[in-house]
């Protein structure tokens, strides 16, 4: 079971646009995580290089949890806020919960749940 100081420290990562350093930080070395239905990534490396090739893409970012987040033993939820200015000029915001099965005080298992037509750009 994580501490809650850790998932504290966690979500200040995210909120300050840290999210490569945070995988690196808080993911097993075998963590998995998946968007909704699709195939989960698996492995810290793999999660850490798919999160840099977004942020790549981004001129500029809003990453904030919405409290409370909740935690259930291993078990931790947070619903995200993102705003995504991208580098050609469009936007993307979108809300989402992130499932995430902790072993602890590793990340070892996260699941994305969000609509994608949140995705379409202003």
């Amino acid at each position: 079971m994580p501490k809650t100081a850790t998932i504290e420290e966690f979500i200040a990562m995210v909120e300050s646009n840290e999210h490569d350093k945070a995988i690196e930080k808080f993911y097993a070395v075998d963590a998995s995580m998946q968007e909704n239905q699709s195939e989960p990534r698996v492995g810290r490396d793999n999660l850490v290089a798919n999160e840099k090739n977004v942020l790549s893409k981004v001129k500029s970012l809003v990453s904030k949890c919405i409290r409370p987040y909740f935690i259930n033993g291993d078990t931790v939820v947070i619903q995200w806020f993102f705003r995504f200015e991208w580098k050609d000029g469009s936007i993307s915001e979108i809300e989402e919960i992130a499932y995430q099965n902790w072993d602890g005080e590793l990340i070892k298992k996260e699941k994305f749940f969000y609509d994608s037509k949140q995705f379409t750009t202003k």
